[in-house]
């Protein structure tokens, strides 16, 4: 039996890898595995082919008896918080989030706005391998899909519900929004605007291209808005990626800041204002230790799961002990507001943070252990990434490991991370240690693994 699902969703380069017979199929297994009379929501980013998938699936939707929602243009967390407080069985999303412009995706959502777990992937795979799709009566086809316009409008409101409006409206922030010519420019630059901030917007409109950046927020994506950010004197700058669920924070002084040290500050933040919340994170391997670093003095349990949200929003809602979850992409899940990543949530509580800190960004990620990092990918097929992975495994076995997703290796010195990607034919390099030397001298030593390995 094939496999159509990655680390998240269902992604391909569109219209070779990801095709209209594709979806369609892929359409006809979801209504099968929702069931005839369900109601589904489905929206899309602004990538190339998005309404040529999304139309697909609609059809495929439509086919088994399944009552569609269109939402339009809409950031991956809005479609998901509407599922949610809506009343409706489900969703799919057309997006690729980070992937390059020439990629496109399908991800299905459940009732709680999660996308489905992975078991249930499975049942659709089957579904869809097996060709078991419901075929309905003509009589069953009378209703086309139904515009549903308001899920931008619903988001919004609820993200604003969930700070201190007053309090970031007293203190006349100016932020930077790079919302990378994607959606997060119909909801971010709103929310702040809303909470009295004045907002400088780049690469704010919508084009499939990606012509003002990459879709994937990182340093070097994100340089020539750092710069605005300074040359404003703005008080921080946010930088989405193509579905707007991560935020990867710029400070007032122009760096660009990962998501696990913002993760790190935040759950601080959190566990100081709601001393009623659950003292546990949840974070992916991927993550930098420097969250034990701050959180574990402050009585909060970091739990280390594979990387992927899907897992770490399904381990929050079954144990439902999280005070946040996170990864070091960006993505970070606020359990009261919904339990999937947010990048408008983020913005919104980082501006509250900041209004009751009363000191510059700046100073508050200073506080935090200083690192070397560097994060890298080298082209290789999956099954080479697994043996790199077997062997970094062996040079380093005399240290602490984590081996749940490749291996992470831990020391009081360093960490690095080797993983095959869940979305792409990549190796994934990630590590940090207290000096450049020696964060440069173990990524040549991965390298070399990597090298003899691919020969």
């Amino acid at each position: 039996m094939g496999r159509l699902f990655g680390t998240d969703g269902v992604r391909g380069i569109i219209n070779r890898e990801l095709t209209p017979q594709q979806a369609l199929r892929l359409g006809q297994a979801i209504g099968t595995f929702f069931g005839e009379g369900a109601k589904i929501l489905i929206g899309r980013d602004v990538r190339a082919g998005g309404y040529m998938i999304e139309s697909a699936v609609t059809a495929g939707l439509l086919s088994t008896g399944v009552k569609v929602y269109r939402a339009g243009l809409a950031p991956t967390p809005a479609i998901q918080y509407t599922i949610k407080t809506q009343d409706f069985d489900g969703g799919v999303i057309i997006t690729a989030s980070h992937n390059p412009p020439e990629y496109n995706g399908i991800k299905v959502i459940a009732s709680d706005g999660i996308e489905i777990p992975r078991e249930k992937e499975r049942e659709i795979e089957d579904i869809y391998f097996e060709q078991r799709f419901r075929h309905v009566p003509w009589k069953l086809l009378l209703e086309e899909a139904k515009p549903y316009p308001y899920v931008n409008d619903i988001y919004v409101r609820g993200v604003i519900e969930k700070v201190d409006k007053d309090l970031i409206r007293s203190r006349g922030f100016k932020i930077v929004i790079d919302p990378a010519n994607s959606v997060g420019a119909l909801t971010s630059p709103r929310i702040a605007r809303e909470l009295g901030v004045k907002v400088i917007t780049v690469n704010g409109h919508l084009d499939p291209s990606f012509p003002g950046r990459l879709p994937e927020p990182t340093t070097e994506t994100l340089a020539e808005t750092a710069r605005i950010v300074v040359s404003l004197s703005a008080d921080l700058g946010i930088g989405h990626d193509g579905d707007a669920d991560r935020a990867i924070v710029i400070d007032d002084k122009g760096r660009v800041q990962w998501g696990d040290r913002t993760a790190a500050i935040l759950a601080k933040y959190l566990a100081e204002k709601h001393p009623e919340l659950p003292r546990k994170v949840y974070t992916a391997v991927s993550s930098s230790t420097v969250i034990e670093d701050v959180l574990k003095p402050l009585g909060i349990e970091v739990v280390w799961l594979k990387v992927g949200s899907v897992d770490i929003s399904r381990t929050m809602q079954r144990n439902k002990d999280a005070l946040c979850g996170f990864e070091e992409n960006g993505g970070f899940m606020y359990p009261p507001h919904q339990l999937v990543r947010d990048g408008g949530m983020t913005l919104a509580l980082l501006l509250e943070l900041l209004a009751r800190e009363r000191r510059k960004l700046s100073e508050i990620y200073d506080e935090l252990p200083k690192y070397y990092t560097i994060k890298t990918k080298i082209p290789m097929r999956r099954e080479q990434a697994l043996k790199v992975v077997e062997r970094v495994k062996e040079y380093f076995k005399d240290y602490r490991q984590i081996t749940i997703d490749g291996v992470k290796v831990i020391t009081d010195e360093f960490w690095l991370l080797v993983r095959p990607s869940g979305t792409e034919p990549l190796l994934r390099i990630m590590l940090e240690a207290k000096s450049e030397d020696r964060a440069k001298e173990l990524l040549e030593t991965v390298k070399r693994i990597a090298s003899e390995v691919v020969g």
